[in-house]
C-alpha cells in the first residue's frame, strides 16, 4: 500500500469517520473512497485538495512529500 493511501486512512480514522461519512462529504460513494484507500483508484488532484481543505492538512501531507501537517 503506498503511503499516501494509508495516510488518508489514518486521517479518517483519527477524525473518528466512517469511509460513507467521508465519501459523502467528497461526494463520491463509499465503494470509491475505499478504493481510494486501498489504492485501487488513483486519488484525483480535486479529492486531494478536498481532503486537505477539510482536514486542514496539506497536500504534500498527504502525498508524504513532508511530515509536517501545516498548510502553507
Amino acid at each position: 500500500m503506498a503511503k499516501q493511501y494509508r495516510r488518508i486512512r489514518d486521517l479518517r480514522e483519527d477524525s473518528d469517520l466512517k469511509q460513507r461519512e467521508l465519501a459523502e462529504i467528497l461526494n463520491c460513494s463509499q465503494r470509491v473512497y475505499s478504493n481510494y484507500e486501498r489504492g485501487d483508484l488513483d486519488i484525483p488532484t480535486e479529492v486531494l485538495i478536498k481532503l486537505a481543505l477539510y482536514y486542514k492538512v496539506s497536500v504534500d501531507y498527504i502525498l508524504e512529500l513532508t511530515d509536517n501537517k501545516n498548510r502553507g
